[in-house]
């Protein structure tokens, strides 16, 4: 018996001279989340719309419970429960209405039709708010009905593109709760998302993808074992901070350095030892550095040891 949700093998697309996606592979067991963890441009939305039959690969299939994305495409779309990153809603419509019209689309009638809907509003968490016209909710109630739509139809593998953007953080909580919960009813998901702390939380294995590969792949714990004893730390100056960077990469002991938003995170062997060293080249340039942070070794780091720069870059 076959255990897998989803088997992408050497999935290709280009989009004239860019090539969004390259030799991409990776499975998806049945009752896990898999997370395509990566910066936006990475290639994880165009893997998703091949995987919805949305795009053809120019090379490559994957097969979505058994059923290949270029020669089974109805079966793979009924297999499969797809989050777009944009809300697809229709504006004038209740939440209600928005349901009956997408359950009627997946050939739902009648007392089923009635049932299904009942039941996904409640997952959803819209049960007080089911008959609001959509165009007055708040962008986190879309993002919720959005997720509904997709369960209609008991989907056995579910697909979120990136479905916390823009949404306040109790809404955030809330999805990502929900996603937990249809996965312990057995669903397998797939996620994609920019988020280190989303796939860190949600994922039984992550995929670490940049300019249109994976660049590597396995659980929290593998992934973080790529930057072996390094340490991480995250320093604040109070002055520009390029001189003093390439002083700090020049540092015996220092193995990566990237800046964003004012912090700069450095990737080093023995924290005890080099940040004494830091803080006298700081002071060379007259320099000072207001804010100290260790941490240990997370999928950001991964991520900066693997590119040498930040996730979100």
């Amino acid at each position: 018996m076959n255990d897998k949700a989803i088997q992408a093998q050497d999935l290709h697309k280009n989009f004239g001279d860019i090539r969004a996606v390259q030799g991409v592979s990776f499975d998806v067991c049945a009752g896990e989340i898999f997370s395509l963890l990566g910066p936006n441009g990475a290639g994880k939305s165009t893997i998703i719309s091949m995987l919805s039959c949305l795009l053809e690969p120019v090379q490559g299939d994957a097969r979505v419970m058994g059923h290949s994305i270029k020669s089974e495409q109805m079966a793979v779309k009924a297999a499969i429960g797809v989050v777009p990153q944009e809300i697809a809603l229709y504006e004038d419509l209740s939440a209600r209405e928005n349901l009956n019209f997408w359950g009627k689309m997946y050939g739902l009638r009648g007392a089923a039709l009635k049932q299904r809907v009942d039941e996904v509003i409640e997952v959803i968490g819209l049960t007080e708010r089911q008959k609001g016209r959509v165009s007055k909710f708040s962008g986190g109630m879309k993002r919720r009905l959005n997720i509904g739509i997709a369960l209609l139809h008991r989907p056995r593998v579910l697909i979120l593109d990136e479905p916390t953007v823009g949404i306040d953080p109790q809404t955030r909580r809330n999805i990502l709760d929900s996603i937990k919960e249809l996965n312990q009813r057995g669903m397998a998901v797939l996620y994609t998302t920019h988020y280190m702390e989303e796939a860190q939380e949600l994922s039984d294995h992550i995929a670490i993808m940049d300019h249109g590969k994976i660049i590597a792949s396995g659980t929290h714990d593998e992934l973080v074992e790529l930057v072996g004893e390094l340490d991480r730390i995250d320093l604040v100056i109070n002055t520009e901070s390029e001189r003093v960077m390439a002083q700090w990469q020049a540092a015996k002991g220092v193995h990566q350095i990237t800046a964003e938003n004012g912090k700069i995170t450095l990737l080093v062997d023995d924290s005890n030892v080099v940040l004494p060293r830091l803080f006298e080249s700081a002071s060379r340039e007259g320099a000072r550095i207001t804010s100290v942070e260790i941490q240990e070794p997370n999928l950001e780091a991964v991520f900066l040891h693997l590119t040498g720069r930040a996730l979100r870059d």
